[in-house]
């Protein structure tokens, strides 16, 4: 009677996780330490899902051990690795597991990109495999029943999980083994057994009648809501249907046998009678319809002696009136299972490979904060460098402070002289032309790397719509256009950048064209430049006035303004950090993340002071423009002006913002070529990632189209009409039709009153050495010839499509392709190939027989005539 249903497993395809997964922890993390321990984790997962589903696993609790480590470790991975289609690509196959394939066609499996179709199919594992091991326990002791009962409630609570999630775990139908019907069915046909193994428990410890009364009549309302379930449902094997029906009867039959116990007790002797009626017809239903599942003869027999002894005690003694069925009062239930509840961990020994790996969350809460660092750090450091330029333009247009140095009228200005040597220093005209010589080799190669990754895209894609066009709704996976929609968003966005960055460098070039012969000069020696600039007659001595100091003062005090701004750019760049800890305390203590509130918080106190300090020497510098500005509104009322002096003042002023021009030209060209250079690492992190997807989709398209010409194969296809005969159309004034090597008679309806004889089977094989070929004899006298050889052209054509078994052609017996056809009986004449447009061939006596062209469709070697006895 303990007849236990197990479930067979699934079967995985081999996978390789390492590549992918140490491609996406090298991209995301530095390297170093922390990145070799990560890429070192990923091989231990890929061994672990070798030794959890690679291989058929015992039916032990070791084994279970390992696959739960497997799905906890699964689970553990999902927040920290972006596991789509277009980001880690790893395509998991498993073949459904009640599906026992064709010959041609192979068994039925799904391929998908998704780690929860992963978890969902090792969970179902992990469920079959705790059926299969409970299914083994030995059920006379307490130990055995204690570990069914355990394993049958953990595997009900996998297949309820499975059931309950699958649908959002996966973005397209499931295979059948583990669509929610069938789990749903599955999860109850475990808990019916754990509710059994409690019932085999409560009989062995002889306990009350009444209790194991109502735990029978539980398992057996366990195991009809079962068979309801899938009882219009071809998706479990067809053995487990009998199963459930006779488990349902047995059980019943126990909640009756225990039952009429009970109302003997109760003195309720018809009670008794017609409980044991019932359970009696029922063993007997189980054992005329599925004694070949189960057997149930020792139950049989003891509810048999029960009835008997009662109807005889009854029948003397009690005469108690047998109720009907209908009248009995029904049996109450008492359910002692739970479906197991799956919590993580599963397994008491999982250690998490990746637990030094931070969550996709917080990884994109820091992305996310770095952001709004760097922009607020950039906002400030703009503001600082805009405020310089401000500056330097209101004094070079001023011509401060040269003009406060110049007092002789006929030498260069100090100031003037260390611009030129700061200019000179920096490689001069000659380094802003190298760089502007290197932006277009670098603007190229980006442009490159980028039409090359949309290029392999725009290949992909047009197969896969060919693809599609051609098998319509048998191509069922995400069309490359909707899966390749981010990557070209982030094309597009790339190709904007480098417009932008070439608009950029135009402006930069159109900017040095204009200063350039100014820059040029700037860059000679004091000589030349000296002799470049105008001579003045000698301005009146203002050394000692009161004016002069005040600029000079008023100068100075710019100065150190713009010496704290460099400091503060410094201090701005150089402050770190480390966010993680605090994003992963959120996680933990809300179960989310609220960057921007974290953020904006941390940023103010952290760069709070620095940002106060910027907006301080901002106001400060206002200040001293304008006093600096009054001041020298005085300085030039004091200074004699006349035409020479203006015009040398002018080329000190256009000097001055040569040099500001140089100094900013070679700064944002520097800054060019590093934005090409760290934008060429993106695109071919870009690359990387579109070739990856790409990989993996050409991988899913050749296993998506092995599948679908195993599914053809499976089809049955319709047989095809052969042609007509040639001398079926051919006009009275026709051609013959020639007369092919070895000629088979066309298909003849003979004339006979008596009936026809079914085809003879064909005779046995004899060895050509050792019978010679027998001469045929015809009812019309015509003589026979001898089969043609097996490498003749009638028996070596290739067949069109698929054909019944061939017949050949056997040793010492004439082939009937060159038997002539006869008036009378033939018995092979609709032997193997009864073939439509049978023509009435006739033929007058004495002439010889009409030799009709090989028919079509028959590349097999033709079936030989015997002679009648």
């Amino acid at each position: 009677m303990a007849t236990f249903i197990s479930v067979q497993s699934k079967k995985a395809s081999e996978v390789d996780l390492v590549k992918p997964l140490s491609k996406f922890i090298q991209q995301t993390y530095p390297s170093g330490e922390e990145q070799t321990e990560h890429c070192r984790a990923a091989e231990e997962l890929n061994k672990l899902r070798k030794s959890a589903v690679g291989r058929p696993l015992d039916k032990h609790e070791s084994s279970l051990e390992t696959l739960l480590r497997y799905y906890d470790q699964l689970c553990s991975i999902e927040p920290k690795f972006p596991f789509s289609e277009n980001q880690v690509c790893v395509t998991f196959t498993w073949k459904d597991a009640f599906d026992k394939g064709s010959l041609f066609g192979g068994s039925v499996k799904l391929a998908l990109a998704s780690l929860g179709y992963e978890k969902t199919c090792v969970l179902f594992n992990c469920g079959a495999l705790a059926s299969q091991i409970a299914s083994e326990q030995n059920l006379d002791n307490d130990e055995g029943l204690k570990t069914a009962a355990k394993h049958y409630q953990f595997a009900s609570g996998a297949f309820q999980h499975i059931k309950d999630t699958v649908l959002s775990a996966l973005s397209r139908e499931p295979t059948v083994d583990i669509s929610p019907d069938t789990v749903g069915t599955l999860s109850l046909i475990m808990l019916a057994q754990a509710q059994e193994v409690f019932f085999l428990k409560a009989t062995r410890d002889k306990m009350k009648d009444a209790i194991i009364a109502k735990l029978a009549n539980q398992a057996a309302d366990y195991y009809g809501d079962a068979f309801k379930q899938c009882q219009y449902r071809d998706t479990l094997p067809k053995e487990v249907f009998p199963v459930l029906a006779a488990k349902h009867c047995i059980m019943q039959a126990h909640a009756e046998y225990h039952q009429s116990i009970l109302a003997k007790q109760q003195k309720k002797f018809g009670e008794e009678i017609g409980r044991l009626q019932h359970a009696s017809d029922l063993v007997k239903t189980v054992a005329s319809r599925y004694e070949e599942y189960i057997n149930v003869k020792d139950l049989s027999d003891k509810i048999s002696r029960a009835l008997t002894a009662a109807k005889k005690d009854n029948d003397f003694i009690y005469h108690d009136r047998v109720p009907d069925l209908k009248d009995l009062e029904p049996i109450g239930k008492a359910s002692l299972v739970k479906s197991t509840s799956i919590v993580i961990p599963l397994s008491q020994k999982f250690t998490d490979l990746f637990e030094k790996m931070v969550p996709l969350a917080v990884q994109q809460s820091l992305s996310i904060y770095n952001q709004r660092k760097a922009d607020l750090v950039n906002r400030s450091i703009a503001q600082m460098r805009e405020a310089t330029n401000l500056a330097n333009g209101v004094l070079a247009s001023l011509n401060l402070p040269a003009a406060i140095e110049d007092v002789s009228g006929d030498s260069v200005p100090q100031s003037i002289l260390q611009k030129s040597k700061s200019v000179i220093e920096q490689g001069g005209i000659q380094t802003i032309d190298q760089l502007i010589k290197d932006l277009p080799e670098l603007l190229q190669r980006n442009r490159e790397i980028l039409n090359e990754s949309l290029r392999i895209l725009d290949e992909e894609e047009a197969t896969d719509n060919d693809l599609r066009a051609k098998f319509k709704e048998r191509w069922q996976r995400t069309p490359s256009n909707d899966l390749y929609k981010p990557l070209r968003a982030e094309g597009a966005n790339f190709s904007n950048i480098l417009d932008k960055a070439i608009q950029a460098d135009g402006q930069v070039k159109e900017r040095y064209q204009t200063h350039r012969d100014t820059i040029a000069l700037l860059c000679k020696p004091e000589a030349e430049l000296n002799a470049a600039i105008p001579s003045a007659n000698p301005a009146k001595t203002m050394q000692g006035s009161e004016v002069v100091g005040v600029l000079r003062s008023l100068l100075a005090g710019l100065d150190e303004v713009k010496k704290e701004r460099e400091q503060l750019e410094n201090d701005l760049k150089s402050v770190n950090f480390d966010m993680t800890s605090k994003f992963l305390t959120a996680l933990a203590q809300d179960g989310a993340i609220n960057e921007e509130a974290i953020s904006v918080t941390e940023l103010d106190r952290i760069y709070g002071s620095l940002t106060h300090k910027v907006q301080e020497t901002l106001k400060k510098q206002e200040e001293l423009l304008k006093n600096i500005q009054n001041t020298h509104q005085e300085f030039s009322k004091m200074k004699q002006s006349n035409n020479e002096s203006n015009l040398r003042e002018e080329v000190l002023k256009n000097l001055a913002v040569a040099n500001d021009n140089f100094v900013e030209l070679v700064a944002n060209l520097r800054e060019g070529t590093k934005f090409y250079n760290e934008l060429t690492e993106i695109l071919l992190k870009f690359q990387n990632k579109c070739s990856d997807i790409v990989f993996a989709r050409k991988t899913e398209r050749d296993e998506l189209l092995k599948d679908l010409q195993q599914s053809i194969a499976r089809e049955p296809s319709a047989p095809s009409i052969p042609s007509q005969p040639a001398y079926q159309t051919a006009t009275g004034g026709g051609s013959k039709p020639a007369a092919s090597p070895a000629p088979t008679p066309a298909p003849r309806t003979m004339v006979s009153s008596k009936p026809q004889p079914p085809a003879r089977p064909p005779p046995p094989v004899f060895s050509a050495a050792s019978t010679p070929s027998t001469p045929v004899s015809t009812a019309a006298g015509a003589t026979a010839s001898s089969a043609p050889p097996a490498g003749s052209p009638a028996a070596t054509i290739a067949p069109s499509q698929a054909q019944g078994p061939p017949y050949p052609t056997y040793p010492g017996y004439p082939g009937y392709c060159q038997m002539p056809g006869p008036m009378g009986y033939n018995p092979y004449t609709y032997g193997q190939y009864n073939l439509p447009y049978a023509p009435q061939m006739y033929q007058n006596p004495g002439q010889a027989p009409y030799p009709g062209p090989q028919q079509p469709g028959y590349p097999y070697p033709q079936q030989p005539y015997y002679p009648q006895q």
